[in-house]
């Protein structure tokens, strides 16, 4: 049966992703035409060759060197102009590639080099994304994009972010996040922030448990309250030979937190050595609340299908597994309970009902 499963059909079933960052997913022309607007340098302008720069250099085996790349893609989005396209390009791409629910995240800070101001950076790409929203449903494709907001967790914006996050709540940012080198960073830091976006009965991630342990993820949980983990593949750290979990792992089970697990880029950031040492199989065999994410589809070529199809082909899995990644990740979005529910209802559950038929 799991032969029958090929790339193409993965494409055309309805996906929704929780993890994915919009200067992480870029299409390699609109880079060479964005630098050119504003004269920044890039290794190559021919847009196949940059594609394949990028996922070389990301391809190094640590964090840090990772992050590096993003240094030309923030470069290029530094104009309302520039944002929007980027927007409106990413929500097309994701519905091409079947995804009906993404949550895409950014962090505004990173954006203000051109004197736009936090609001302004957050209210074209929101425009961005209706647009590609609006285009997507013209061209017979439906999606359905939620905003997070990332603060840097080496920076002391978060407090400032929080509040633009909830200030735009109504106007499509549906969470809060906090980014970057975990190593010295804890998210402890940012407690103001976690505190007062709890106050605001507003959601939160936390990027935990990637390149750093189990500290890490005891602390983003107990500490700080996060609805959901941004990767923690390292909870694995804390599971037995045998499977028996420790007081960690078990509450992160029991209490059903939703794991942003990103098989292609962990390879590429050193958190795992290939796709079939990922806990991910693991971690569904013991019924964690896993999801299958992109986290960024430039650095990693990757999209949901590609995820998807290289769990199809490590794993053996078939349609009932990637449906149940698929509702997992439904199940843990940060919209209301109702609009997930229907999605889960009217859009995924008949699409794979006929393929398990």
């Amino acid at each position: 049966m799991v032969a029958t499963i090929r790339y193409e059909d993965i494409v055309k079933v309805p996906k929704a992703l929780l993890h994915d960052h919009l200067d992480g997913g870029l299409r390699p022309a609109t880079i060479v035409d964005l630098a050119a607007e504003v004269g920044h340098e890039l290794p190559t302008t021919d847009p196949e060759a940059l594609g394949r720069w990028f996922a070389d250099a990301a391809d190094s085996g640590s964090l840090e060197r990772y992050l590096e790349t993003f240094a030309h893609t923030v470069a290029v989005m530094q104009t309302a102009p520039a944002l929007r396209r980027v927007a409106r390009e990413c929500a097309l791409d994701l519905a091409a590639d079947g995804v009906v629910y993404a949550e895409v995240r950014f962090a505004p800070e990173q954006h203000l080099e051109r004197d736009l101001s936090l609001d302004e950076v957050v209210e074209a790409v929101l425009a961005g994304f209706a647009e590609g929203t609006a285009q997507a449903v013209e061209a017979g494709l439906t999606i359905r994009v939620g905003t997070l907001l990332t603060a840097m967790r080496h920076a002391a914006r978060s407090q400032e972010i929080a509040e633009l996050a909830v200030r735009h709540r109504d106007a499509g940012v549906v969470g809060f996040d906090i980014a970057g080198a975990e190593a010295g960073f804890p998210p402890t830091r940012h407690l103001d922030a976690f505190e007062y976006l709890q106050r605001e009965n507003f959601h939160f991630t936390i990027h935990a448990g990637e390149a750093f342990g189990l500290p890490s993820i005891w602390q983003a949980i107990q500490w700080c309250g996060a609805d959901r983990l941004g990767h923690g593949v390292r909870i694995v750290d804390d599971i037995a030979p045998d499977g028996s979990l420790g007081r960690l792992a078990a509450y992160v089970r029991d209490k059903r937190i939703p794991l942003e697990l990103c098989p292609s880029s962990n390879v590429q950031t050193g958190a795992v050595a290939s796709i079939a040492d990922h806990p991910i199989g693991l971690l569904r065999d013991l019924r964690f609340r896993a999801t299958v994410n992109t986290d960024n589809r430039l650095m990693s070529g990757t999209s949901m299908s590609r995820e998807m199809s290289l769990l199809v082909e490590t794993f053996g899995y078939g349609w009932k597994e990637l449906q149940w990644f698929t509702i997992n990740a439904m199940k843990s979005a940060f919209i209301p309970f109702d609009e997930r529910l229907r999605i889960i209802d009217d859009v995924i559950k008949p699409a794979y009902a006929k393929l398990l038929a």
